[in-house]
């Protein structure tokens, strides 16, 4: 977490009408020079004030195309750090992006630490051996950091989203970059987020530990925990593994539980039933019961496009659930959080209307404070991670259909 300055005492003082009229005036007089981005799991506060509105890649992509037509010098992402640096890395070299607070980062990118990943690497290529013929290729989640995205860029491996990683993982498992040779393995190192991981792995059918333990078949994937000397795993599991999941997790989707999903169904047993959409970053037994998993875009989606008189409990971010809830109930569409808990991104929420104004204050003034930078070295290797996914989003192939 990088440190954030105190903000000076005048902006505390403000009510929540005076910031967002100071905020509305600051946008005005900055014009075209600024594009607000704000993320779906954003405070509605703030949000309220984005010019684009969506998740992490798509707001990096959509700002990069309208900072260009626009000429815009300053691009303020509402969301968390890895987003901000993927911002800057897919902008031109004349736009600046700045982050309204500098402690909002991601507990989930933080997990992937680089020297980690780097002395990871190094120790599963010992297990495997110098006889072992094949070769590990690296996929990152969006979310994670720039040095993550750079080392799988490097090292021959792509990111991808939780819309297109099946896509990613068909490219992977036939030899990303090149075609695989005859005899040759491939194995996946998949970072951060366990999750994800593993939820796509089952959609390939590979066997997951969660089976495993249900009795149904020998695992396929293997939990690296960087923690761990040799990352718990012994030898001989880091060799019969096809798919090796980096020990992260998402904070919030880690909290819906299988309970939660009984819990729901029981509810509206009698009231016309429910459909459980949840986050394929919560975990696979949550998935498996769900009837429905999804990207931030496609829940989204789903509920806008919901028949009226239907009943949805959703397990993501509590701010996008309940401004989907919001929008929806007018035509009759209930929808509700898969849990009663409070499941919030709370580096997210770090974000505030204050820290907005602070920002747009200071540009006003010619003065950019909390820019977010990448060295020209790890973006020429992050953006080659990107450009592989790009390369094969929707390529045609023999891709296994997700949940549903």
């Amino acid at each position: 977490m990088l440190w954030q300055p105190s903000l000076p005492e005048r902006y505390l003082a403000f009510s929540d009408a005076e910031l967002a009229e100071q905020i509305t005036a600051r946008r005005a007089e900055l014009g075209d020079d600024l594009l607000i981005l704000g993320h779906h799991y954003q405070q509605d506060s703030v949000v309220q004030h984005a010019d684009l509105r969506g998740d992490s890649l798509k707001l990096a992509q959509m700002a990069a195309e309208e900072a260009s037509k626009r000429g815009t010098k300053y691009i303020v992402f509402c969301g968390v750090h890895f987003m901000a640096e993927t911002a800057e890395i897919v902008t031109d070299d004349s736009v600046q992006v700045i982050l309204p607070d500098m402690s909002a980062g991601c507990s989930m990118a933080d997990m992937a630490d680089y020297d980690d990943t780097v002395e990871a690497w190094d120790v599963m290529h010992e297990a495997l051996g110098p006889r072992w013929k094949g070769r590990v290729i690296p996929i990152t989640y969006v979310n994670s950091s720039a040095a993550i995205k750079a080392f799988v860029g490097e090292h021959g491996g792509a990111c991808c989203t939780s819309s297109n990683a099946d896509q990613i993982f068909a490219w992977a498992l036939a030899g990303g970059t090149q075609p695989t040779a005859d005899g040759e393995e491939i194995k996946l190192l998949f970072l951060p987020d366990q999750h994800l991981g593993r939820n796509t792995a089952s959609n390939f059918g590979l066997l997951t530990e969660v089976d495993e333990t249900a009795g149904k078949g020998k695992s396929e994937t293997a939990v690296w925990d960087p923690k761990r000397e040799g990352g718990g795993l012994t030898k001989k599991q880091v060799r019969e593994a096809k798919v090796l999941l980096w020990a992260g997790h998402c904070s919030v989707h880690q909290l819906f539980r299988p309970e939660h999903v009984e819990q729901v169904r029981r509810k509206f047993a009698d009231n016309g039933g429910v459909t459980v959409i949840v986050h394929p970053e919560c975990s696979k037994e949550v998935v498996d019961l769900a009837d429905l998993s999804g990207s931030t875009e496609n829940i989204r989606r789903r509920i806008e496009n919901a028949e009226p008189g239907t009943n949805w409990a959703v397990g993501t971010e509590v701010h996008l659930v309940n401004r989907l809830a919001d929008e929806v109930a007018s035509r009759g569409v209930n929808v509700m959080m898969l849990s009663e808990c409070q499941c919030l991104c709370t580096t997210m929420y770090r974000i505030e209307p204050k820290n907005l104004l602070w920002i747009l204050d200071n540009l006003a003034d010619g003065k950019v404070v909390n820019r977010i930078t990448v060295t020209e070295y790890v973006q020429e290797r992050a953006i080659l991670a990107l450009e592989r996914m790009l390369a094969h989003v929707g390529r045609p192939g023999n891709v296994p259909a997700a949940h549903s």
